[in-house]
């Protein structure tokens, strides 16, 4: 199988200017959560499985956010790479828009039903109770970091990786901050524990939301996206180019977020040990991902915004060096995670149980973090990025529902296999999907070009 490596410098320059941005964003992200995970574990693995449960029917949310992200970063991109400004800012419009009406939805079901939702996770009552005191504050964050994650994710589609690692810093240093004083009770505030990671959250996201749309509605220049762009509602005509492509990415998205959660729910029917280590692991997970992600959206901008200028061969080419780049960092994360996980414990307060358990299930995500990366470079970059989006709805709906969760939900619930298993069991549809998305890259049949967009010979 031969692969064709591009070897112009400016191609190389273009991937660090969109890939290191990203990849410290993401760092910094997994900071914030490392350390909430560290500050809760003092409290013992009651409130850092609620916390960890309770944050993965947040994920749900976010990863629809990510589908409206991803879907219209297809046309941000190909119509940025094509001059076109006006129908860009017409992709932020509709992005807000929608993301906005899903946040609101989501607010008002945690508010009102934050005791059912944490029943659908475990059945540990102690457990759905702190769940609760984390859920009824973090049912005010989902708007204002629902709309400030699309638009700063957006903007990257435009050249401005920049703007998420701002971001990323504010929220950093806000949330650490805010974190100290609530969860411990510090500078005269009351000790609120659980609740205060929630607080710190919540204010944290508060500054994010602030900083983003001050700088996208007031201080940029290149978009030019304000206020009265986003009063006038998109075309009938947008809409429809949009769902042609873009609904696709939110349906395998939605259903994506929706298995990661039934993940979760089989997770959670199998003790707090076993949800406690697992958040540890997942924390190891993405810092030592960090910079997958940061080709995943690499990949994705650059493919969209050269099929936007028409070029297809140059679009292939790019394609099989991204598929060259996910197997080398797959590799190099797999190796981080083998030397660096299991010091990561001694961090944490934990019971005996729980240290064991995390060293397994560490070794278990060895093995699931390579076949990650090369399927989050594929499905989450190079095919989204070339429109293929109905071909990865099948692709991700597929193999996690009809492989994965059944084979996890059995062994795990049924047979009562050992944690480490189960999760392999759970990832499985990494190793297909990568195999599958592999074979469709180097059949150049993923290439679709947004409407009004014509190759270029």
């Amino acid at each position: 199988m031969k692969v064709s490596i591009i070897k112009e410098p400016e191609f190389y320059k273009s991937v660090i200017r969109i890939m290191l941005p990203v990849a410290l964003q993401q760092a910094i992200n997994m900071g914030v959560n490392m350390m909430d995970t560290m500050m809760l574990g003092s409290f013992g693995e009651i409130q850092l499985s609620a916390s960890s449960l309770a944050n993965q029917y947040y994920n749900f949310f976010t990863i629809l956010c990510m589908g409206i992200i991803g879907g219209s970063s297809v046309l941000a991109a190909q119509y940025w790479g094509a001059g076109e400004k006006e129908k860009v800012r017409e992709t932020f419009n509709m992005a807000l828009r929608l993301s906005a009406g899903v946040a609101v939805l989501f607010m008002i079901l945690t508010w009102i039903f934050p005791g059912p939702i944490m029943s659908i996770y475990t059945s540990e009552e102690e457990v759905i109770v702190q769940g609760i005191r984390y859920l009824k504050i973090t049912a005010f964050i989902f708007v204002i970091h629902g709309t400030s994650l699309v638009a700063a994710q957006l903007m990257r589609s435009v050249g401005q990786a920049h703007l998420g690692l701002i971001v990323s810093i504010i929220s950093f240093v806000v949330n650490i901050g805010a974190n100290y004083i609530f969860i411990f009770g510090k500078f005269g505030m009351p000790r609120m524990e659980i609740a205060g990671a929630a607080l710190g959250t919540l204010i944290a996201r508060g500054a994010e939301f602030i900083t983003t749309f001050f700088y996208i509605l007031v201080k940029d220049k290149s978009l030019g996206l304000r206020i009265c762009h986003l009063i006038k509602s998109p075309s009938a005509a947008f809409y429809r180019s949009y769902f042609r492509l873009g609904a696709p990415v939110l349906v395998s998205d939605s259903l994506l977020g929706l298995g990661g959660n039934i993940v979760s729910v089989v997770l959670g029917h199998m003790g707090a040990a076993v949800v406690a280590s697992n958040a540890i692991c997942q924390v190891v997970d993405r810092l030592c991902t960090v910079v997958i992600q940061g080709v995943s959206n690499a990949s994705g901008i650059i493919t969209g915004q050269t099929l936007g200028m028409g070029n297809r061969k140059k679009a292939m080419e790019q394609g099989e060096t991204f598929y060259f780049f996910s197997i080398v960092f797959g590799l190099l994360s797999s190796l981080l995670v083998f030397l660096f996980g299991p010091l990561t414990v001694s961090v944490y307060t934990l019971n005996q149980e729980t240290v064991v358990l995390v060293h397994q299930m560490m070794n278990a995500y060895v093995v699931i973090v390579f076949f990650q990366a090369i399927q989050s470079v594929m499905t989450k970059g190079v095919l989204r990025g070339g429109g293929d989006t109905k071909f990865l709805m099948k692709a991700d709906i597929l193999f996690m529902w009809l492989v994965s969760i059944p084979l996890g939900a059995v062994g795990g619930l049924v047979l009562h296999w050992p944690a480490w298993l189960v999760m392999l069991c759970l990832r499985a549809d990494y190793v297909i999907k990568s195999v599958w998305c592999v074979s469709r890259l180097l059949s150049g049949k993923w290439i679709h070009m947004a409407d009004g967009i014509s190759e270029k010979v």
